[in-house]
């Protein structure tokens, strides 16, 4: 790759392309979209249909590890080119699932949390790790903002397909989405620096600072990051999964709550690029109790039960704190624990976080079933944010700082 083609930040547009029709927006943020058809037209609950996510999640958090393991081994590039072809027909399956016998909905979801891995930002932010140092934040809140991108157009596109077609079909739409909007870019594009490139026998041409997994996973630092995070992806997408159906409970449109989904990716996006460019200027643990008290307020205004505007800001706000999340668990892993074994830690820290990914719909929907009200779940959410912000005060200086600016960036010309 030569010119144009071979600047770096090209790495940062293939990630941005991939996570557009990543795991977060196609498996949880769709998911509201399909909720109403799917249990309509299969005749079972929320809660009970939202427990299949879980199963999803569950498996989703084992295989982030795995994914990482083999990022680390093999390389990136080598583990995405056949990871996303698996990853699209996956997606595609979810057009087969039903309600008689439930156990096949499980099996699929099931199936996709296997390896929806590849839909992570896991192997994205390994790379972007390896590309940039001084710019990390911006590079990876930039990256990551595809997830947002995805948050607002992914949803659309599941509401238009479900609308001119079906359910199903909106499922196999999506799957051929991830072959144009991910594959190809990722197929051109992403790949790791001269000196970080793995052997055949997967040992890196330069050995990279950082620890190794063993020490960090007995330390306090790694499980106090787990846990936070862990609790905020609980609050944050078991209100957010459920938010279309929250605001179509309370008179709002199909159409306009579904927009509502929008405007939460516009604010993903912001708060991923916002806070990956204060993350290069201000102490990362600030940042994130700023951005982990706006989804507080979010939630506090949706459980007044009030309409008009009221849910919609709430939405942003949930919107800007879930901008952020992904961001910092990147960041901080890169900088507690360093790039040489990155993308082992960050994707067992990751897959803690997505086991919470498919905990917070069910504990939503089984409010909803015993309640009839979101609002005691809500309750809860609060105080598991309140104790993502301690942790995070509590958290310490970087054992690895960005280097200076002569050491800090490979060279700017990608490998042919």
């Amino acid at each position: 790759m030569r010119g144009i083609f071979a600047n770096r930040w090209w790495i940062v547009f293939a990630t941005v392309c991939g996570l557009i029709v990543g795991g977060g927006a196609v498996n949880v943020f769709a998911f509201g979209v399909f909720l109403k058809p799917i249990t309509a037209d299969l005749g079972v609950g929320r809660a009970m249909f939202s427990s299949a996510l879980t199963m999803h999640a569950a498996l989703a958090a084992l295989s982030c590890p795995a994914i990482g393991w083999l990022v680390d081994r093999w390389g990136a590039r080598r583990i995405m080119i056949p990871g996303l072809l698996i990853y699209a027909g996956a997606t595609a399956c979810y057009a087969l699932i039903q309600a008689s016998p439930f156990a096949i909905t499980f099996l699929i979801f099931g199936l996709t949390g296997i390896v929806g891995g590849v839909g992570t930002p896991i192997p994205y932010a390994a790379v972007i790790t390896q590309w940039f140092d001084r710019q990390r934040g911006l590079a990876l809140g930039i990256g990551i903002a595809g997830v947002g991108l995805g948050v607002a157009l992914v949803p659309q596109l599941a509401a238009a397909l479900i609308a001119a077609f079906d359910w199903r079909t909106a499922y196999l739409g999506l799957g051929i989405a991830i072959l144009v909007i991910a594959f190809v870019p990722v197929a051109v594009f992403l790949r790791e620096p001269p000196e970080a490139r793995r052997a055949v026998d997967g040992a890196p041409a330069t050995p990279l600072p950082g620890i190794e997994p063993g020490e960090a996973f007995r330390s306090s630092l790694f499980w106090g990051l787990a846990v936070a995070f862990f609790l905020d992806v609980i609050a944050i997408n078991g209100t957010l999964t459920h938010i279309v159906a929250l605001m179509t409970d309370r008179g709002i449109a199909l159409q306009a709550a579904t927009a509502t989904l929008s405007g939460v990716g516009v604010a993903l996006i912001l708060g991923r690029v916002l806070s990956g460019w204060c993350l290069d200027r201000m102490w990362g643990p600030y940042v994130a109790v700023t951005f982990f008290v706006l989804p507080m307020i979010g939630i506090a205004l949706l459980a007044t039960g009030a309409t008009g505007v009221v849910p919609y800001v709430g939405a942003v706000a949930l919107g800007l704190g879930i901008g952020a999340e992904v961001d910092l668990m990147a960041f901080f892993t890169s900088r507690y624990f360093g790039a040489r074994n990155y993308a082992k830690i960050y994707g067992t820290m990751f897959g803690i976080f997505a086991f919470g990914v498919g905990i917070g719909p069910a504990l939503s929907g089984g409010s909803f079933d015993l309640f009839r009200s979101y609002t005691p779940i809500f309750m809860v959410y609060e105080v598991f944010l309140a104790v993502s912000c301690v942790i995070f005060f509590r958290l310490g200086p970087y054992p690895y700082p960005a280097r200076e600016p002569a050491q800090a960036e490979p060279a700017l010309k990608m490998p042919a």
